[in-house]
């Protein structure tokens, strides 16, 4: 019998072609605001950090992700605020919304339901509807290309061509999984210790989701750190053999960078230490999709291989019940 999980990430392709169908314009321009602010916490937030990193060059206004209960200083009138919670009850996004309110802060949302739907509708908000039935950290594709089609709109970026064939590519999951499978079984060995994944800055995000997934899924420790920044610190704590696999994930874009990562890995092998190298063709969406993807079933593998359950999160649901009586 298939792990549902397994059935949920087969469902990527659907959940792009859903967004691209059911996306209609907002409106909103960028000439009428200061910034945007995205907020979500966990699945639901890390695709505003995806998203955004792909406008880093040409949005025309700043765009800012939080991850907390309230909004920056600076937020007001001019701010365009985008919530996005799967659930609709994530009581964090749901304390933003409050907040912008009383900021007057121009909204737009993305859920399946819950308590943030039921607040758009009687405000006004517009929202753009999530599928129900997923967990969010297995819905990334309902709201990163939800968020691309919002950011494209207003920066007169055209992402709907892309982001078909993307759905068209990614349907075939097989290859995705053999790509997965094939970097499951040189770390295979090493399923116990502790994964670092190492990015350059376009591709933070990308790290970030993994380890999450990683987190989430495999019940395992994983940290993101980014070149050239870790270089000036965290290159200090590696010396002799560690208990550790290192995931090397770049676009090879910059010389001065794909040299540290050269650099980097040649320290790290010439004491045995295990590198995955996970090097693209460029920051393009087609690659961050496939890269995303490819990493989702490989987070599944390693829970597998650990023989740890990665549809349920016990921890994240005893923190909850504890919030709910205090």
């Amino acid at each position: 019998m298939s792990h549902p999980q397994h059935e949920a990430l087969k469902q990527f392709s659907h959940q792009i072609n859903f967004a691209l169908q059911n996306y209609t314009p907002h409106g909103v321009k960028a000439a009428d605001i200061k910034q945007i602010i995205i907020a979500g916490l966990g699945g639901s937030g890390i695709g505003g950090r995806l998203a955004s990193s792909f406008f880093v060059q040409s949005a025309t206004v700043p765009i800012a992700c939080i991850s907390d209960y309230t909004l920056p200083g600076y937020a007001g009138h001019d701010t365009l605020v985008i919530l996005s919670s799967y659930s609709g009850n994530t009581e964090e996004t749901l304390s933003v919304y409050e907040d912008a309110v009383k900021r007057g802060c121009k909204l737009l949302a993305l859920t399946s339901g819950g308590k943030l739907k039921q607040l758009c509708e009687q405000s006004g908000v517009k929202n753009y509807t999530l599928q129900p039935g997923f967990q969010p950290r297995m819905a990334l594709g309902f709201s990163l290309t939800y968020l691309l089609q919002i950011l494209g709109e207003m920066f007169g970026r055209e992402v709907q061509a892309e982001l078909a064939a993307v759905a068209t590519a990614v349907a075939n999951t097989a290859h995705y999984e053999e790509d997965a499978t094939q970097a499951f079984n040189s770390v295979k060995a090493k399923a116990r210790s502790k994964f670092v994944v190492i990015t350059d800055a376009s591709y933070e995000a990308v790290g970030i989701r993994f380890c999450q997934q990683i987190q989430e899924n495999a019940k395992h420790e994983c940290f993101n750190h980014v070149v050239p920044e870790m270089n000036h610190n965290v290159i200090e704590s590696y010396y002799g053999q560690l208990d550790t696999v290192y995931f090397f994930i770049h676009a090879n874009a910059h010389d001065r960078v794909a040299s540290r990562f050269e650099f980097l890995q040649n320290l790290l092998e010439v004491e045995n230490n295990k590198v995955v190298n996970i090097i693209t063709d460029g920051f393009s969406i087609k690659e961050v999709y496939e890269v995303i993807y490819t990493l989702d079933w490989l987070s599944l593998y390693v829970a597998d291989q650990r023989r740890v359950d990665s549809l349920n999160v016990p921890n994240i649901a005893s923190l909850k019940n504890f919030l709910d009586q205090v």
